[in-house]
């Protein structure tokens, strides 16, 4: 793809969320591959950036990883503000419920936000969970984690919510970044 000679309009800011497992990642860069030029934003990545103090996620209440979480989702906002702003096209994913895109929605006015929850189904997220490299933990300890999300994160109050919905179990990286490029956005 050939690269803008001036500095192009702002890109569009896709929001993927899912739970862990749900190919949010994956299809997230996937779907950058269709732009010429893109920026994938990892809330995890993110959060990896702390190098003392992490807390990590748990099914326990911890204030001090909702206050990480706060930190790493407006540094998440802030950045693809800056690149969509310069013609990017800006992939940002995290575990997310429909309410937490008021955190991203205050950085993000004026700009094109489209918003996509993933949603394999319980069985296809353990089992893309299960298989997953690359992670700087062991991916087994996310396994009780997505059995108590996966009630919660419910596809009615998403699209209840203005969120587009992709039921993506069945469907290939290449499939899903195709259903996701062809939704409508008003």
């Amino acid at each position: 793809m050939r690269l803008p000679s001036h500095t192009p309009a702002p890109g569009p800011v896709w929001v993927i969320s899912g739970s862990p497992g749900a190919g949010k990642s994956t299809v997230s860069r996937a779907l950058l591959g269709h732009f010429p030029l893109g920026l994938h934003v990892p809330v995890d990545d993110l959060r990896e950036f702390v190098v003392s103090g992490t807390a990590h996620p748990s099914l326990e209440e911890n204030p001090e990883t909702a206050r990480q979480f706060r930190l790493a989702r407006t540094a998440a906002a802030q950045m693809a503000r800056l690149y969509a702003e310069a013609g990017f096209t800006v992939v940002v994913d995290d575990v997310l419920w429909p309410a937490d895109l008021a955190l991203f929605a205050a950085h993000w006015t004026g700009l094109d936000v489209r918003p996509v929850m993933l949603a394999p189904g319980l069985e296809a997220a353990q089992r893309r969970n299960a298989t997953r490299t690359g992670k700087p933990f062991d991916p087994s300890a996310l396994a009780p984690l997505i059995d108590a999300l996966y009630p919660a994160l419910r596809p009615d109050e998403f699209r209840a919510a203005g969120w587009q919905v992709v039921e993506s179990g069945g469907q290939s990286v290449a499939e899903t970044v195709e259903t996701v490029l062809a939704l409508r956005w008003t």
